[in-house]
């Protein structure tokens, strides 16, 4: 076993920034932070009451220290929230290559707030990838159609299509309620992510068995979903009472190996086959002449086209 190989599946209770030195360069196939805002929670700890000038100095350290561990086929997702996403998204900018902006819709109840700013309701995730080669896989956290979607799309043309068949893209809205007190997956963290959101980043940028990093594991989310979804991780937290969470969860049925199969469970349709219509004759009144038509296939609700002497079925 190697060197890096012993570091991985561990949660080391200590800074990020140190614990970094010991991650081998290229090593890693994801890193998936959910860091402090910089807006003041109390983690046991003043790692969030920083000033600004101070957080965003910070930011750029860690950063830094992270980014090298990074495959070339890897990538980065970040939470952050309004307040300094414009500043540390240029500072992404100037190291790797901005994919998306994805606006998680927390499902916050329309109540309270200021009364003098609109209510903030939404975190932003960017995704920064190192290289045009990054890995990405979509057929992984694709949404499968409904019956009544997949049943209303049931046109020949739709018939075998790999996007009806498979599910569609996610968009870079995600409307996920934020874990409330009664949810079985929350423990006390004050800004813990559900798992179904971190799970949809694992399976779509981190191949099967590879590692992701995370430098600020918090609730330990990031590891949950990784071993769920088969993948390595490793990752570092300062509070430790936060890290007996994490191993805790690590030790539960939460985190065991889950059949994550995104396929449709109806089978794929095979392609109707054309209705042959017999030919009857009709005569015109205006001109006496004998026109061919398809009285089965219009009693059948066939549209028919016609072509001079000749009429083609079309199945709608």
């Amino acid at each position: 076993m190697s060197d890096s190989e012993c570091l991985f599946n561990r949660v080391f209770n200590e800074d990020a920034i140190t614990g970094l030195q010991r991650i081998p360069d290229g090593s890693i196939d994801l890193i998936l932070t959910d860091p402090p805002y910089g807006l003041g929670k109390d983690y046991g700890n003043d790692s969030d009451k920083q000033e600004a000038a101070d957080y965003l100095a910070w930011t750029e350290r860690w950063i830094d220290a992270a980014l090298p561990k990074l495959k070339p086929t890897g990538s980065l997702y970040i939470f952050l929230t309004w307040r300094y996403s414009p500043e540390i998204f240029v500072m992404l900018k100037q190291r790797m290559t901005m994919i998306n902006e994805i606006i998680w819709d927390r499902r916050v109840p329309s109540m309270g707030g200021s009364t003098r700013s609109f209510s903030s309701v939404h975190d932003t995730i960017g995704l920064f990838v190192k290289s045009k080669n990054y890995y990405f896989d979509l057929d992984a956290v694709r949404i499968p159609y409904d019956a009544a979607t997949k049943k209303a799309r049931s046109r020949s043309i739709f018939v075998g299509a790999k996007w009806l068949e498979l599910g569609y893209n996610p968009k870079d809205l995600w409307s996920v309620s934020r874990l409330h007190k009664e949810d079985a997956e929350r423990v006390e963290h004050p800004t813990q992510k559900p798992l179904e959101i971190i799970q949809r980043m694992v399976l779509a940028s981190c191949p099967e068995n590879g590692v992701v990093l995370d430098p600020f594991l918090g609730s330990g989310t990031t590891a949950i979903a990784a071993r769920r979804c088969g993948r390595q991780f490793v990752g570092f937290e300062l509070n430790p009472e936060y890290c007996a969470i994490i191993e805790a969860r690590l030790q539960s049925a939460e985190a065991e190996l889950q059949v994550l199969n995104n396929q449709p469970t109806e089978p794929v349709r095979a392609k109707p086959v054309l209705k042959k219509a017999s030919k009857v004759s009709k005569v015109d009144k205006r001109t006496s002449k004998t026109t061919p038509v398809l009285t089965k296939a219009k009693a059948e609700g066939v549209k028919t086209t016609v072509r001079k002497k000749s009429v083609v079925a079309l199945e709608t």
